[in-house]
């Protein structure tokens, strides 16, 4: 069952929604939440249940022996709860990277176990180890209730692509929270905008970038190349952000509250700028659990950047087992750490030219994230600023990509990362009465689903991008 398909909007969500409303008590309604999200997980990968079980039953126990006063103020249990995790996820995910490295590096024959990457291992897994690690800091943070931790870690909104929350965040919610009309209505608001972000706007670009990065060296031009580099920008960030307004809005229906994931990151004027407005659960994460362990910047500027590189090359690794991906974080690393010693102007980041700058620096590096190996990445570099050559078949590639259909929707797309269109909106809907608004409101959301159920009959549901990480 993927998320956001027919089978999950008409027949799983509002099974689990009604059944939640009809049974008494926070209780029950607790062991239905994780009843239904362990059968979501099961559509997905039912043989890997056992894995997600195993994972929680292990930050359990290791929170328990962190609650405990033999585990108390002792390094040892959250060590081994870091390794326990840190194993599990690099067994699935990164154990044919390491030995095809190896193997290419040495001349080895190391084999490749070539283990399906289970759904969600990397957010589920840095959901225990989050929880392990703030029971090590803070032992009353802990439950001794294994049913909680079983719904905090593999609530089906959140489960399979984050946000990453945090235990503390959440857990009092979990035993005492209200559902409002006012709630529910706003979280039904904005599933609907991320499911249009995901169908309308992530999909479009997505078929657009596809197309170009499977063409081969002498059908590309600069015009191809650049068109397939901004569209899998705009895939990626209303894909992603998609999800996570998909996820908060059904925690909120359910009576939940996440933090937010995305604050406009194309807006951004600065690197570091768009770090603090892009994936911030997972910026959150490594910040608390990794660059301030390592002493943040607390011991010199040398120190800092190095930190800032070692949380860099995780970030990148996180997402996948390639070396496009660890470049990439390396990427990142290196003009967060420029922008910090100044090597790039002040005065530039403060221009007008600082958003170009940004961008730039964006788009170059999802270039790389997106493509499937670095031959490509430098196929669509070289392309991207050499690829003068201009010939009559590049410009019916670009014709018949760019439909009015699709110009249409990528020029909606550009316009909603700058945030220009939400501005709009509300000055004008600020003078109106507060009756009127909310009629409109729900006019237009009614609209905007039934254009996307519309779509979705049309054309088959493509899985998430993060689905994969």
């Amino acid at each position: 069952m993927v998320f956001g398909s027919p089978i999950f909007l008409f027949c799983f969500l509002p099974a689990a929604y009604i059944v939640y409303r009809l049974l008494p008590g926070m209780r029950s309604r607790n062991v239905w939440l994780a009843a239904a999200s362990l059968v979501f997980y099961s559509f997905g990968q039912l043989v890997y249940l056992p894995l997600l079980l195993a994972s929680v039953g292990m930050n359990y126990l290791f929170g328990l022996l962190l609650m405990s006063p033999a585990g108390q103020g002792k390094r040892w249990p959250a060590a081994c709860a870091v390794a326990g995790n840190l194993l599990l996820l690099g067994t699935f995910k990164y154990l044919d990277f390491f030995a095809g490295t190896l193997n290419g590096l040495f001349g080895l024959s190391l084999p490749l176990p070539g283990l399906t990457l289970p759904i969600g291992i990397s957010f589920f897994t840095f959901q225990g180890l989050s929880y392990a690690l703030d029971v090590s800091r803070e032992p009353d943070s802990g439950t001794k209730r294994f049913g909680k931790l079983v719904l905090y870690i593999s609530f089906f909104p959140q489960l399979i692509a984050g946000p990453i929350v945090k235990y503390h965040d959440v857990a009092l919610q979990i035993d005492r929270r209200e559902l409002t009309p006012e709630l529910t209505l706003s979280g039904l608001r904005r599933f609907i905008t991320g499911f249009a972000k995901k169908l309308l706007l992530a999909n479009t670009a997505g078929r657009v970038a596809d197309a170009v990065f499977a063409l081969t060296a002498g059908a590309l031009d600069m015009r191809l190349a650049w068109l397939g580099a901004v569209c899998y920008t705009l895939q990626i960030y209303f894909d992603f952000s998609g999800y996570s307004d998909m996820a908060i809005g059904l925690g909120r229906m359910f009576g939940f509250t996440f933090l937010e994931n995305f604050n406009l990151p194309y807006t951004s004027k600065s690197i570091k700028e768009f770090w603090r407005r892009w994936h911030i659960s997972l910026s959150s994460w490594f910040r608390d659990y990794l660059y301030i362990p390592l002493g943040g910047s607390r011991k010199g500027r040398a120190r800092t950047m190095l930190n800032k590189v070692i949380v860099f090359f995780f970030t990148g690794l996180w997402h996948g087992a390639s070396w496009t991906f660890v470049l990439w974080g390396f990427w990142h690393g290196l003009f967060s750490t420029l922008e910090d010693a100044n090597v790039i102007p002040k005065r530039l980041r403060q221009s007008a030219f600082a958003h170009l700058y940004t961008m730039l620096v964006v788009i170059l590096g999802f270039t790389l994230f997106r493509a499937d190996c670095l031959a490509v990445a430098g196929l669509m570099f070289f392309q991207m600023f050499a690829g003068f050559d201009f010939a009559p078949a590049h410009t019916l590639t670009l014709i018949s990509l760019l439909d009015r259909r699709t110009v249409f929707f990528l020029i909606a797309g550009v316009l909603l990362a700058s945030g220009l269109p939400q501005r709009l909106a509300d000055r004008v809907s600020k003078p109106a009465p507060e009756s009127v608004r909310q009629w409109g409101r729900a006019a237009a959301y009614a609209a905007l689903f039934a254009v996307c159920v519309l779509n979705l009959s049309s054309t088959s549901f493509n899985p998430f991008i993060y689905f994969q990480f």
